[in-house]
């Protein structure tokens, strides 16, 4: 992967072309002149600008200390991550594959052109260390289609030193506002450019037009609340197919749109292997899924099933060295915390390979697989849906009504498994019974969530209790997958020559976990149930 680098800066405007005299900014010791760089960038971007669309830039830039390919990511405000690979002609395949979620098949063209005079300023502590680059640049844009308009402008950008302060950005900023400077109305060069060197609207026509477009796409994005009793009568007598959301579709297809955004806003960060972000991913994947099969009554289940098929397979790839780094965690948690005294042999190596055996190789099949047909179609899929809704009968139907249905089927489901559960000894059908109710559980929680902004109260408190219910089943989940593993390693040691005694000793252990999450189940049950609205 290419080096990456967390960007924390303001950009700033002023009537003068100058930099203020900032040796007054407390903490700085010297402000040390550069010198000039000549900066030339050719920015990326689909033809209808998708990359811009979601604050993401894509270059090629010359001069500087920096040239190369640079990609960045928004953070927060001010606050990008900076992935840069070194220059090349083409783009290099681990930055294509960063923007491969937003780009489709699409061509990435060359779309603005700015090049840049930039006067640099270093602001150093008493000790000679950085604080921060503060730049006067001399901007020429021009954009690369349509025409090539072109705009120039003069801003200051204050960068601050890797692992400095961002406080100290502050103190910078209040000596340049007392200078008369202020913080740019734009968040990028890239922004301004496009704004500066959009092609002119052609008269009043093109103004209603647009302005036409704009209230169509706002009578949507409403599910045209004031339609509903009208689109609900016509979905009752008709049946299914596509239309405009309205009525509980409206509210079903809000959800589905969130987790389709977050699949998409987090393919690059399993690429860069960010924290969390698989699960995260896989989360949303499941989120779908469930939501698809909870709410057949709204959206028909012939279309969507063969989707919830596709979105199984992407949830199993983004698990396959999930589900092993969280049993392999487990374990390894409680041999370290075991005494040295119960630990026999080369139990520790053993576990450490173990650990490493599972994890190679998952990797470069979940890359493979984000970078494969199949997953550009299911996105393709899922876009399809969004747009042009499937509707079945109940679509336009009563929401409350509707949706107040499906997360009680869902939460019936549970109960069944659970009830199930309860009526069974300890020992494998008990095991696979709790192992479903957990499974089950997690689409009544995520049928509740999509509920929660129409039915408030009853359905937050079902995802709370679901969530729990998670915790206690999915402990004791664990707890069986983790005795399968050392049941696993227990005969490698003994084929070995090795003792095995350590092995027993936890996995004894984990038979307790589970049996007091079995003792807990009851009363944990019973408390749901007293809850429950559904």
């Amino acid at each position: 992967m290419a080096d990456t680098k967390r960007e924390i800066e303001r950009k700033y405007e002023s009537d003068e072309s100058g930099l203020p005299d900032l040796t007054g900014v407390a903490g700085v010791a010297s402000v040390v002149d550069k010198g000039v760089a000549e900066l030339d960038a050719v920015y990326y971007d689909t033809p209808d600008e998708r990359l811009a669309a979601a604050s993401i830039t894509l270059r090629r830039r010359t001069g500087g200390d920096d040239a190369g390919w640079h990609l960045k990511f928004p953070v927060s405000s001010g606050v990008r991550d900076e992935i840069r690979a070194p220059l090349s002609e083409t783009l290099p395949r681990d930055l294509a594959g960063l923007v491969r979620s937003r780009v489709r098949e699409a061509e990435l063209v060359p779309l603005v052109r700015l090049r840049s005079t930039r006067d640099v300023r270093d602001l150093l502590d008493e000790d000679g260390a950085l604080l921060a680059e503060v730049s006067v640049d001399a901007v020429h844009a021009e954009r690369l289609t349509g025409g090539g308009r072109t705009a120039q402008w003069s801003e200051i950008e204050v960068e601050l030193a890797d692992d400095g302060d961002p406080a100290f950005l502050d103190k910078v900023e209040k000596k340049l506002r007392k200078a008369g400077v202020r913080p740019s109305a734009s968040p990028s060069k890239l922004a301004r450019a496009l704004r500066e060197t959009a092609a002119p609207k052609k008269g009043k026509a093109a103004k209603g037009k647009a302005a036409k477009g704009k209230a169509a796409k706002d009578t949507v994005a409403k599910g045209e609340q004031g339609k509903k009793g009208k689109k609900g009568k016509k979905g009752k007598k008709g049946g299914g197919g596509a239309g405009k959301p309205g009525g509980a579709a409206e509210h079903v297809l809000a959800y589905i749109r969130v987790q389709r955004d977050a699949i998409v806003e987090l393919d690059p960060a399993v690429r860069r292997e960010l924290f969390d972000s698989v699960h995260s991913m896989r989360v949303a994947t499941r989120r779908l899924r469930s939501t698809l099969k909870s709410y057949g009554k709204v959206l028909d289940r012939t279309v969507t099933d063969p989707i919830g098929e596709e979105l199984k397979w992407l949830a199993g790839e983004l698990g396959v060295g999930r589900d092993h780094e969280v049993l392999a965690e487990r374990v390894t948690e409680a041999l370290a915390g075991m005494p040295e005294s119960l630990v026999v042999g080369s139990v520790r190596t053993r576990v450490r390979t173990w650990v490493e055996a599972g994890s190679s190789g998952s990797r470069r099949a979940l890359i493979a697989a984000l970078d494969g047909e199949r997953y550009l179609a299911l996105l393709r899929t899922l876009d399809a849906v969004i747009a042009e809704p499937p509707l079945s009968k109940g679509a336009g139907g009563d929401p409350e009504k509707v949706i107040g249905k499906a997360v009680s089927r869902a939460f019936g489901k549970v109960s069944d498994l659970v009830e199930a559960a309860l009526a069974q000894p300890s020992g494998a059908e008990r095991d696979l019974s709790m192992h479903e109710a957990r499974k089950k559980g997690k689409r009544a929680r995520y049928a509740a969530e999509a509920a929660t902004p129409l039915l408030g109260a009853p359905a937050k408190q079902l995802v709370r209790d679901m969530k729990s219910l998670q915790s206690l089943l999915g402990d004791h989940q664990d707890s069986v997958m983790a005795r399968e593993a050392l049941r696993d390693l227990a005969f490698q040691a003994g084929q070995a020559g090795e003792s095995s005694f350590t092995y027993g000793v936890l996995y004894g252990r984990e038979e307790r976990r589970a049996e007091l999450a079995e003792a807990a189940l009851p009363e944990a049950w019973r408390t749901i149930t007293a809850d429950s609205a559904f």
